[in-house]
């Protein structure tokens, strides 16, 4: 981000968790084959991991693009913006 700043451009990064859909459903189905339990069990262990209680969306990440890049994000730049129903307790 200070690389770029004289030039008016800003770097953030978007930082999506758990992205609902097929790819994150078949890692909770091969994590639940090696543990020999259904993936409803991973998925919701994985769900009671995250203080919002829900999986993030591919439109929760687009809103955070679309609104970084509108005027109403114009002052953030160098931030690393987590979208991701904080999963700070999978660690």
């Amino acid at each position: 981000a200070a690389e770029w700043a004289a030039k008016r451009i800003r770097v953030n990064a978007i930082c999506p968790g758990s992205v609902a859909g097929p790819r994150i459903e078949s890692v909770y189905a091969n994590k639940a084959k090696l543990r020999g339990v259904e993936a409803d069990v991973v998925r919701d262990e994985m769900l009671g991991k995250t203080s919002l209680k829900r999986f993030v969306t591919a439109d929760d990440v687009a809103h955070a693009i679309v609104f970084l890049a509108s005027p109403r994000g114009a002052n953030i730049s160098g931030h690393a913006l987590p979208v991701d129903a904080d999963t700070h307790a999978l660690v």
